[in-house]
């Protein structure tokens, strides 16, 4: 069923991914304002009428060097509340990295469970659905939710990329730890149907106390070939740094390493500029610009998403169905 006509609004941080969204989609996006006051404070509302409209509204919620995550947060919640005043038939929040995505779980005594409290403040302003690329944790993230919540998978890209670049060669997928393996099967099983030759399976040890990665295990056979670790982000490059060393140890003949959200934080160079890994592939839901360090930009590539939202977008304003999109 269709919700109304169609309106895709992409806010200021995101513009040039959601232009391309857009583009992708064959429409323009709708013209909005965004106003900052003197005090810090801003608004933002829609220039075009959305009455009885089924709206979408791109926001990526990760720092840049203008706005903080936070930042991103309420001028995208403030902009949904706005949609929803103003008569919207269905608002969608497109949201290709989630922020506090990854604080899922109380690891400490009296932690936050941030993922849970982002999605009430979502569903107080009145969002439909929110759409987003490879959570943190699947199962988490679709029980915060209240509203109809969407993961897309970036893996079906991923193989894209490297089954041109790899074919004929022995290939092992690597999880960087336990918690990735069902990621990195899924890509491992994708790859090797795309290649059609057998892809084996690996992981790594990996165990975190207040912020200290530690484990040196690796499980499965790398010796020889071509490993490629897999990932949903990769922020301090601490873990798949570890995983990659672990490969090399063992005999990996090169290391690539494929995640969805590159993060990179600033220790992050240090981490993966030396021969720590061969190359990096990750998507555009974080902007590129976040990399600064000439030696990690060169061997990092970054692979539209773009093309996968708006298909996502199409499909849901139609009624259609987003299970293959979403890796069912």
């Amino acid at each position: 069923m269709i919700h109304g006509d169609l309106a895709v609004f992409a806010l200021d941080a995101s513009r040039d991914f959601g232009t391309a969204v857009a583009q992708r989609m064959g429409v323009e996006l709708d013209a909005h304002e965004e106003r900052e006051f003197e005090d810090g404070e801003h608004k933002a509302r829609p220039l075009a009428s959305v009455r009885d409209r089924d709206v979408y509204v791109l926001q990526s919620l990760h720092a840049d060097a203008r706005q903080s995550v936070n930042d991103k947060l309420v001028r995208l919640l403030l902009f949904i509340g706005a949609l929803k005043d103003a008569s919207a038939a269905r608002v969608t929040a497109v949201v290709p990295y989630l922020a506090y995505a990854r604080k899922d779980r109380r690891s400490k005594p009296r932690d936050p469970v941030s993922t849970r409290y982002v999605a009430q403040l979502f569903e107080a302003v009145g969002i439909d659905c929110i759409v987003t690329l490879d959570v943190h944790n699947l199962a988490a993230f679709q029980n915060a939710f209240r509203c109809r919540s969407e993961n897309l998978e970036a893996n079906p890209l991923f193989v894209r990329h490297y089954a041109v670049r790899l074919a004929g060669a022995d290939v092992v997928v690597v999880a960087p730890d336990a918690g990735g393996i069902k990621r990195a099967e899924d890509f491992r099983r994708r790859l090797a149907a795309t290649l059609g030759h057998p892809v084996a399976l690996a992981f790594a040890e990996k165990h975190r106390s207040s912020g200290v990665v530690s484990g040196e295990a690796l499980v499965g056979d790398v010796s020889g070939r071509v490993a490629i670790i897999v990932d949903d982000l990769v922020s301090s490059g601490t873990t798949v740094a570890r995983a990659a060393q672990a490969c090399r140890a063992r005999g990996a003949r090169r290391v690539h390493v494929a995640a969805s959200h590159g993060l990179f934080a600033a220790a992050a160079a240090a981490m993966l500029a030396p021969d720590a890994v061969d190359d990096i592939v990750v998507t555009d839901t974080v902007d590129a610009a976040r990399v600064t360090d000439a030696g990690l930009r060169r061997k990092t590539s970054w692979i539209s998403a773009a093309p996968l939202f708006a298909e996502a977008i199409a499909r849901l304003h139609r009624g259609g169905s987003l299970v293959e999109l979403a890796g069912g």
